[in-house]
């Protein structure tokens, strides 16, 4: 059985509660305040066990912060975070968004073959309009989950789908011909 790698829990580094949509203000105070604190130079007397320690704490502050400020970083490690999502997992999507999916990834292919503006703008604005109900659904449910997570399972799983369908749309948009 291969043990689960324990990923560091930077919102307790923080002081902040595990949330979708944190206080990015206490996030960049403490990102600052912890700057400062345990920047290198401070210690360059110290030794050497007290450098590498103070090195580690900058690292994991330069990581948190990293992860924290970004809302796709922080969407997939609140996931994580819960043990909802796990790096390399095969998860299925829902049947009928595939079956969406496959009538945009047949224009794309169509496109491809066929360049054609009007095509590839009326594709671009559907694809858009995906992208933009998928962040809706994401933003109520993640709200509603950092202000009251009563059937957090539930939301939980609802968020890890949105998060897997946004991932395929974000393959889709990589692979739209730039306007």
């Amino acid at each position: 059985m291969t043990e689960k790698k324990q990923i560091p829990d930077y919102f307790e580094f923080y002081e902040l509660p595990v949330q979708f949509n944190p206080d990015l203000n206490a996030i960049k105070a403490k990102f600052y305040t912890f700057s400062k604190k345990y920047h290198p130079d401070f210690y360059a007397n110290e030794s050497e066990e007290k450098q590498e320690e103070v090195l580690e704490l900058s690292t994991l502050n330069n990581k948190a912060y990293q992860v924290l400020s970004d809302p796709a970083k922080r969407l997939k490690y609140v996931l994580e975070l819960k043990g909802i999502v796990e790096t390399d997992e095969g998860y299925q999507l829902p049947q009928s968004f595939l079956m969406e999916m496959m009538e945009v990834n047949e224009a794309l292919m169509d496109l491809e073959f066929e360049p054609d503006a009007v095509k590839l703008l009326s594709l671009s604005n559907e694809v858009d309009a995906i992208e933009q109900k998928l962040a809706d659904q994401l933003a109520a449910l993640t709200k509603v989950y950092d202000e009251n997570n009563a059937d957090a399972d539930q939301q939980l799983s609802t968020i890890k789908d949105i998060f897997y369908r946004q991932k395929y749309i974000n393959r889709i948009r990589e692979r739209l011909p730039k306007k």
